[in-house]
């Protein structure tokens, strides 16, 4: 029996998208440094496999514990948030820019450290220091 990709990534969720080099590229959003490159989504995948088995030998090399998939018992589908249309271009090219889907960029920084002395959230202060309301 065939196992799904989801299975092959010890649950680990997969993006691949095109690139500017006119690559695919894989890697898994949870971990964005692993990635893969190919001519093809699936040769991206199947590299992409590859790089992941060599990443937890490294692990198991170096008697480190191997990264463990974010726990997902309570979620229930996709949480879409409306934002402004500009602050969405905004942060789909630094996503780009990146290297990373926009949920990683985004999940990134929602983890960053918020500050505890009542000003406006770490995140809402990175967003809006960009300029967004100019052309």
């Amino acid at each position: 029996m065939k196992k799904n990709n989801h299975d092959d990534f010890d649950g680990f969720m997969i993006n691949v998208f095109f690139d500017e080099d006119g690559d695919y590229l894989a890697h898994l959003v949870e971990l964005p440094n692993v990635s893969a490159f190919g001519a093809t989504p699936s040769e991206a995948l199947d590299e992409l496999k590859i790089a992941w088995e060599l990443m937890k030998e490294c692990y198991q090399a170096d008697g480190e514990p191997l990264p463990q998939v974010p726990s997902r018992e309570d979620y229930e589908g996709p949480r879409n948030v409306p934002v402004d249309a500009k602050l969405y271009h905004a942060l789909v090219d630094e996503a780009a820019k990146a290297g990373m889907s926009l949920y990683a960029l985004v999940a990134h920084k929602l983890s960053e450290p918020t500050p505890t002395n009542g000003s406006r959230s770490h995140l809402s202060s990175k967003l809006n220091s960009k300029s967004l309301s100019k052309p």
